[in-house]
């Protein structure tokens, strides 16, 4: 084995920018000495010195602790002791996950100078395959709809006009700009699929409980998942190996098996089926978004994938559920500091918890009712097909302006959240994929849903269509 020379660092520089590799390629090359986890994490640090002034993606750059933390890497991959295909690459994580010594916000002003004693069980496991943090990305207050009003928003690298998604805004931003190789992102309504849809990225949202959610600052117990934000489907399935799986802090994480990513996203496609509704993915649905649908399909189809169409249920009601829900378990998560400390908050998110304080305990029981019925229609899905095929939201690269003026509009928020937040109430898998660009050059994706514990055929589905295609392989700023 022998250690990077010159040479090679100027054959990566030649062949890709080295911050913007992909997981699996920095993986290969750190394991074959051809690249250190120093030279990346230098190269990384140097590149947020440069962009981030501007994208402001990061809440917290650790940048010397990063750096011991790589030279620790190195020295071990030099003894033979190589862990994984995350040793020695640098990652970071939401502002929500707890780490030890690092100020932990979520966004929030009234957790600004909070310090952590422990790292959540996902930070910890990152450490344990010998990834490198970078740092903490920067988030919605308490990760709901808004930024809190001392937070400057996350820009979005591919136009500063248009919307970054929510609420991991910052890691969307950093992962699209070559700020970290990948990152931690949660969904509690579309958080993790509606940044990666506007900077081009691959996310999985987990099923619920496949992930812990120890030491994880919580927006609503029962919708929240944690999961990663990739550059593609492969990167996603690293990550989500690496984190997945029972933990004793986390009574509601399940005991099933991991599934083997690796081999999933090595398998291809060819003889599965997936689902999709014309109708619910087509009413309301612009122009922009449906083509790039049907052109997902045929790329799907060209993989020797079955299509067929079908119709999912009603989900017009659960997502008029959703909002009271949210707000109710928000509620409990503050009640430390809500209504105490009302100033220290922002206008949306007091207002989100303020709703939930007046939902009434019998109408909380009729929601619970038909969400536990939805999941089961939802489940039945499944019965006949491997996948389901759905947009992400309605329209396709938002700007911040309109994001802005969506609540004074009578159901867009609705309409935004129609093909998200149903499968955070059901807890089913979903992979989101880059699927396009806008004619203005911006990024546009769709998702794939599958049944509760089955990541393994999301990732299969998802690499097949990357190996296809070249959507997830295009970076802002080049």
């Amino acid at each position: 084995m022998r250690h990077p020379t010159e040479a090679d660092e100027l054959r990566y520089s030649d062949l890709q920018n080295l911050p913007c590799l992909d997981i699996a390629t920095l993986a290969a090359a750190i394991r074959q000495r051809e690249v250190s986890p120093v030279q990346a994490t230098r190269a990384q640090l140097d590149r947020i010195a440069a962009l981030d002034g501007r994208l402001r993606s990061y809440a917290h750059l650790t940048a010397d602790a990063a750096m011991a933390q790589a030279e620790a890497a190195q020295a071990e991959i030099a003894a033979g002791r190589y862990r994984g295909p995350l040793h020695g690459v640098p990652l970071a994580v939401k502002d929500l996950c707890a780490t030890a010594g690092i100020p932990t916000a979520a966004g929030m002003a009234l957790h600004e100078h909070r310090v952590p004693t422990e790292d959540a069980t996902v930070v910890k496991r990152l450490k344990d395959a010998g990834a490198v943090l970078l740092g903490k990305l920067q988030m919605t207050e308490g990760a709901y709809a808004d930024h809190h009003p001392s937070v400057t928003p996350p820009v979005n690298p591919w136009n500063a006009a248009h919307w970054p998604g929510m609420s991991s805004s910052g890691p969307g931003v950093a992962v699209a700009a070559g700020l970290c190789h990948g990152a931690l992102g949660s969904d509690t309504g579309g958080s993790i699929r509606f940044p990666c849809a506007a900077n081009g990225l691959t996310g999985l949202k987990p099923t619920w409980g496949r992930v812990s959610r120890h030491g994880v600052f919580e927006l609503a117990a029962s919708l929240d998942h944690v999961g990663p934000m990739a550059r593609s489907a492969v990167d996603a399935g690293l990550l989500f190996a690496a984190i997945a799986g029972r933990d004793a802090n986390d009574p509601t994480t399940a005991a099933d098996p991991v599934p083997d990513c690796a081999a999933a996203t090595g398998q291809g496609a060819q003889g599965l089926c997936i689902g999709f509704d014309p109708a619910w993915n087509g009413d309301g649905v612009d122009a922009v978004t449906r083509a790039m649908l049907a052109g997902a399909v045929e790329a799907f189809r060209s993989l020797g994938v079955r299509t067929v169409e079908l119709r999912v249920p009603d989900m017009a009601q659960a997502v008029a559920d959703w909002f009271p829900l949210c707000a109710v378990e928000a509620a409990v998560a503050h009640e430390a500091t809500y209504p105490a400390h009302r100033d220290a908050y922002g206008a949306v998110l007091a207002s989100v918890l303020e709703a939930g304080h007046a939902v009434h305990g019998i109408e909380l029981q009729r929601i619970r009712l038909r969400r536990m019925a939805l999941r089961g229609r939802v489940d039945a899905l499944f019965d006949s097909v491997d996948l389901l095929l759905a947009p992400v939201q309605p329209f396709a690269a938002p700007t911040v302006a309109e994001m802005q003026a969506l609540g004074e509009q009578p159901g867009r928020v609705s309409a935004l959240l129609r093909y998200t937040c149903p499968f955070d109430m059901t807890g089913h898998p979903t992979l989101t994929l880059p699927g396009g660009f806008t004619p203005g050059g911006l990024p546009l994706g769709f998702q794939l849903v599958a049944a509760r514990m089955d990541e393994a055929t999301l990732l299969r589905a998802g690499a097949a269509f990357q190996r296809i295609t070249g959507w997830h392989r295009r970076r802002p700023l080049d």
